[in-house]
């Protein structure tokens, strides 16, 4: 089974883990002051270890996953949040699944590689000035059975968010899980 996995995967995983929530992506906690506005979407948002972050940080946050296991966690967790969080269950592997999602100020994807079509209609889902932040295993991250080289975040596949986006930062670091690239946009 691959990193990413089906929903059976993901489903199964999430009803397995203990009954409290892992803690949010180092980098997010290092950079939030790069976020701005109110609201964030977080896609590939699991059962909501980065989603949570945010709603203690004081962001309406919306969370797409395609694990219902994982989204039943999530709002478990966030039950304090109330209205301020909103869950979406979607495959992320399919190609319409961005439409409808609205307009965020922020917009933060947490390993998962999106497909060149959605980075391209990402213009229309962060507003102007608004932050998108993609982190992940990057291609310099040694591949095995869990994780493959079609689930690394290349740079080659960002290059298209040129025309909409600035490019604030880029960092790569590595740590005992392997190696990760943060890239930081500003919506031109």
């Amino acid at each position: 089974m691959y990193y990413m996995g089906d929903s059976k995967f993901w489903n199964d995983k999430f009803q397995s883990r203990s009954d409290r929530p892992l803690k949010p992506e180092r980098i997010l906690i290092e950079r939030i002051d790069l976020l701005c506005g109110s609201t964030v979407l977080d896609l590939a948002c699991g059962d909501g270890r980065n989603t949570l972050f945010f709603l203690e940080n004081g962001y309406d946050v919306t969370g797409v996953d395609f694990s219902l296991e994982g989204l039943k966690r999530l709002r478990r967790f966030a039950s304090r949040f109330g209205e301020r969080l909103k869950t979406v269950q979607a495959d992320l592997s399919k190609k319409e699944s961005l439409i409808g999602l609205g307009t965020f100020d922020n917009l933060i994807v947490c390993h998962y590689r999106l497909s060149e079509y959605q980075l391209q209609t990402l213009a229309d889902i962060v507003r102007k000035d608004g932050i998108l932040m993609i982190t992940g295993f990057g291609e310099n991250h040694t591949c095995d059975e869990r994780i493959s080289p079609s689930e690394l975040i290349y740079r080659k596949d960002i290059e298209c968010l040129g025309k909409d986006f600035e490019l604030l930062e880029e960092t790569e670091q590595a740590d005992q899980r392997g190696d990760f690239v943060t890239f930081v946009f500003r919506r031109k």
